[in-house]
């Protein structure tokens, strides 16, 4: 069960809500501008978390960033031959 619904009015720029209603589907406009919100709510979340680690442990560098990259890299790759020689 979704929960539920509230009516509002919302100003946004003409060109972005034509944009927004031509790509919004089968499911509607309200639908697509709330699964927007819902993942900006999510990016702030996530940028607020960030901020809070940081503050506590430092910024993480960019020699880590890559580091984690290159070990996503090599799972995803491990998994693809798995997969590959599975079928």
């Amino acid at each position: 069960m979704s929960e539920p619904t509230g009516k509002y009015s919302i100003t946004m720029p003409r060109d972005i809500a034509e944009a927004a209603k031509a790509r919004s589907g089968p499911s509607g406009l309200s639908a697509y501008v709330a699964a927007a919100v819902a993942r900006q709510i999510e990016r702030d979340n996530l940028n607020e978390l960030i901020t809070v680690a940081e503050a506590e442990h430092g910024p993480v560098t960019d020699d880590e960033i890559q580091s984690l990259r290159d070990q996503l890299a090599e799972a995803r790759r491990e998994q693809n031959q798995r997969g590959a020689s599975a079928a």
